[in-house]
């Protein structure tokens, strides 16, 4: 019979602080990394292998989104912390077959794909395992649905008869999915009792930063060593992102033309929806935003009656008023005499130019609807610097615009789709944990841009 090892821990700083959450009576789940080189996947690793020891028959989950990276990667890791830690490899074998680690003692560790599959959608098939506990390498690559799902089956196995909590374990790197959510109310201090957020960056482990330091120092790509050099989560090197980190920013800093011409765009929402925004507009410069009460929000006239003596007030006539009239927002349009209705699904304006193009099936830009249309304006307008937010101090509102606007992305970049769209709103509320009604908002007032300019490429034309 093999003798038990004890493994000897040392951890960095940031891995001791995950220590004693993964070893704490009150913590469920553990949120750890933010970078590269955080010495995240040796962690989870030490974790797993520690506790294959510790518990005789115990079963854990090693999940990431491909197998194939699991065992080139993450195994590949795993096999390091069983040298450095003097684990003979007589003590524990691979089931290639069956993609699982099993140690003499009769514990276990299942190696999972957790990608997502079309004939799967809700990951049934992991609907009758049972777990002690376990993790995700790279959770940020996974959909929640999958993370939600393993949780459901951790604390099914021997946790009675060792007094254990189903723990599971995430490592990270940045991205704008579900994690950007879990981060942003770790920053805000809203994270709940049972789960525990630990950023780890290259330069909290002593082993490989000045390697990594090195390496991450010379990405040509800011977005990229942003992420992974400084774990900012505001930059995306998605390139279906539409608009840049800087140039959103700039929103707030730029200095739009002069006008005196107002404008009015607004997302409007049934009682009970968060927030429902009104972005008052001289020429491109919002110079107010205002967020309707709740107490208003019990009915569309009520609503409606609201908007109307504000635009009186702010002297913004009722014709260059556009509102959301997708749902409920319909009935609010319908008690304003004048106002433009957007409806995200309609037809995109084309140009005199753009439908000749079309019916000669020649290349032009042509957006699957009106929404999609409006946002690539937008983006247009943004990284130009055309445009001026003033927000008046309120960072809420400021970083709630800068959340938005960051996962707005092009769908399907890489296919030779004929017609443009943008992801789903339900992949956009997977990153927000509610629906982008500013970025909304904000997007409706492009389509007097886009009506504008269209209308006077077709008056070229037809002088012509």
């Amino acid at each position: 019979m093999s003798q038990i090892i004890t493994p000897t821990i040392i951890p960095t700083i940031k891995q001791d602080l995950a220590w004693s959450k993964l070893l704490d009576d009150s913590t469920y789940f553990i949120f750890f990394g933010g970078g590269a080189g955080g010495g995240k996947s040796w962690l989870l690793c030490e974790w797993l292998m520690t506790n294959c020891y510790k518990y005789p028959n115990s079963k854990w989950y090693l999940g990431r989104n491909e197998l194939k990276r699991l065992m080139m990667s993450t195994y590949v890791t795993f096999r390091k912390v069983c040298k450095y830690h003097g684990i003979p490899q007589s003590d524990w074998k691979l089931n290639g077959a069956l993609n699982y680690i099993e140690f003499f003692n009769g514990s276990r560790i299942d190696l999972l794909d957790i990608a997502y599959k079309p004939s799967d959608p809700d990951f049934e098939r992991f609907g009758s395992l049972e777990y002690t506990g376990g993790g995700i390498d790279e959770a940020g690559e996974v959909k929640e649905k999958a993370k939600e799902v393993l949780q459901t089956r951790t604390g099914r196995h021997m946790n009675k008869e060792y007094n254990l909590l189903p723990k599971n374990f995430y490592t990270f790197n940045p991205n704008k999915k579900w994690l950007y959510r879990v981060y942003k109310m770790w920053r805000a201090g809203e994270l709940p009792e049972d789960s525990a957020f630990i950023q780890s960056l290259y330069s909290d482990n002593p082993h490989t930063a000045k390697e990594y330091g090195e390496m991450l120092s010379k990405l040509k790509n800011k977005a990229t060593k942003e992420r992974l050099m400084n774990g900012n989560w505001e930059y995306d090197d998605d390139k279906s992102a539409l608009f840049e980190f800087d140039s959103i920013l700039d929103l707030f800093t730029n200095k739009a033309v002069d006008s005196e011409e107002k404008y009015l765009s607004g997302d409007v929402s049934r009682k009970g929806r968060d927030i429902m925004p009104l972005f008052l507009w001289k020429g491109l410069k919002c110079y107010k935003i205002v967020v309707i009460p709740d107490d208003v929000r019990r009915s569309t006239k009520t609503s409606a009656e609201f908007i109307m003596a504000l635009a009186k007030k702010e002297g913004i006539r009722f014709s260059r008023m556009i509102l959301d009239e997708d749902g409920v927002g319909g009935g609010v349009v319908d008690n304003i005499a004048g106002c433009k209705g957007f409806i995200n699904g309609s037809s995109p304006v084309l140009s005199s130019a753009d439908e000749i193009k079309k019916q000669n099936d020649e290349y032009f830009e042509n957006y699957g609807n009106l929404k999609t249309q409006c946002y690539f304006k937008l983006a247009e307008y943004t990284e130009k610097g055309m445009i001026e937010i003033c927000v008046n101090g309120d960072e809420e509102i400021k970083q709630t615009i800068i959340d938005e606007l960051g996962i707005i992305k092009q769908k399907d970049l890489d296919k030779d789709e004929k017609k443009i769209y943008l992801v789903s709103k339900i992949d956009m509320k997977e990153s927000l944990g509610r629906s982008p009604d500013f970025a909304d908002a904000l997007m409706m007032r492009m389509y007097f841009e886009v009506k504008e300019v269209l209308d006077q490429a077709s008056d070229f034309i037809i002088t012509l």
